[in-house]
């Protein structure tokens, strides 16, 4: 029987600005989170309802985007400035259903990160990783594939 995850080690509230097409702009709840069960990924959960969707990419990656353009795949991240002059990171996300650009307060990713990196700094992961139970939810026959 798999046992349910644990709760995340690390999770922040952050209010998102979501740039439309047509220079509008909306306030988006998001949740980031950090699960040393899986060391090397942040995630961000957006939304509060049970049909919120959670998003997942490297921590490093998030960490890049706070001083540099970050990600070439369905998650990018670069530095910029909202039209109030803070300093924000822009989150582009994308998939087949389409894309969200969104900027977070510089100082909401940083706070978490740092908060992350204080449970498991970097370089030290691998420690955190749980091979035997990895292999044995991989190996697991009682749960069906749908």
């Amino acid at each position: 029987m798999r046992t349910p995850p644990a709760a995340p080690a690390v999770v922040q509230l952050v209010t998102l600005r979501c740039l439309g097409r047509d220079n509008t702009s909306g306030r988006l709840h998001a949740r980031f989170e950090y699960e040393t069960e899986d060391p090397w990924a942040v995630w961000i959960r957006f939304g509060e309802r049970e049909s919120s969707i959670r998003w997942g990419l490297a921590r490093h990656l998030l960490a890049e985007g706070l001083t540099d353009p970050a990600g070439d795949g369905d998650v990018q991240l670069w530095p910029g400035t909202d039209k109030d002059g803070h300093s924000v990171v822009v989150m582009e996300f994308r998939s087949p259903d389409g894309r969200l650009i969104a900027e977070a307060p510089t100082r909401d990713v940083y706070r978490f990160l740092t908060r992350s990196l204080a449970v498991v700094p970097a370089g030290s992961e691998a420690d955190h990783l749980d091979l035997d139970a990895l292999i044995a939810d991989l190996l697991d026959t009682s749960r069906t594939s749908e």
